[in-house]
């Protein structure tokens, strides 16, 4: 298992973006890790340097709260089983190849729930950088989707900065402070744990500052 810094970490994805065929890079980490910030910021500095890259986060994938609340769900929202496994894969498949625009959902934290095909990513795209928490997990229907990606980046970052980041955001997005510890250290936790055992499988550990 390799380990990288974000230099070598830019550098191996502008490799990727370079093969003939069409490449898929997954980036996962425990909740707050700084994965969306990280692929963001990875896909900004590729396209800076000319690369046709596009960004397709899991999150979309997100039950509807509606469905969560329905089905009971809503509190431990963010486990395996409050996504659409089957549809993030089904996705990714599609993704394998240039067979016109593809179209995916994007989660939107201000309205807690997914809006439908809203990131377009066409065929010229050779690099599509994703990102989620269950990317590396050995269950189906995510073990069908680790094998579609090329590489899975796994991003270690110390527990007390992890956390204190997931408080904050928790309160962000209109949680008490009770409530945002309640939920950092309840079911997101059970989350990590569960995230934190996929890391063997990573093809690279990415640490960042």
């Amino acid at each position: 298992m390799r380990s990288l810094d974000p230099v070598a970490a830019r550098e191996r994805a502008a490799e990727l973006a370079k093969r003939p065929e069409r490449a898929l890079l997954g980036i996962t980490g425990a909740p707050a890790a700084g994965k969306s910030t990280y692929a963001e910021r990875l896909v900004d500095e590729l396209v800076a340097e000319g690369h046709r890259v596009a960004l397709v986060p899991m999150d979309g994938y997100h039950l509807a709260q509606s469905a969560l609340e329905a089905l009971g769900l809503a509190d431990v929202k963010g486990a395996p089983h409050t996504f659409d496994a089957g549809g993030f894969v089904a996705l990714l498949r599609r993704l394998t190849d240039r067979d016109g625009t593809v179209w995916a959902p994007r989660f939107d934290r201000e309205l807690e729930d997914s809006i439908a095909a809203t990131i377009g990513v066409g065929p010229e795209v050779d690099l599509v950088v994703t990102e989620g928490n269950y990317l590396l997990l050995d269950q189906e229907p995510w073990a069908t989707g680790r094998r579609l990606l090329d590489e899975v980046w796994y991003i270690d970052l110390p527990e007390d900065v992890r956390h204190a980041r997931l408080e904050a955001r928790h309160r962000r997005f209109g949680r008490s402070p009770e409530e945002a510890h309640e939920r950092t250290y309840g079911s997101d936790e059970r989350n990590a744990r569960l995230i934190a055992s996929t890391r063997p499988a990573a093809d690279a550990i990415l640490h960042l500052t």
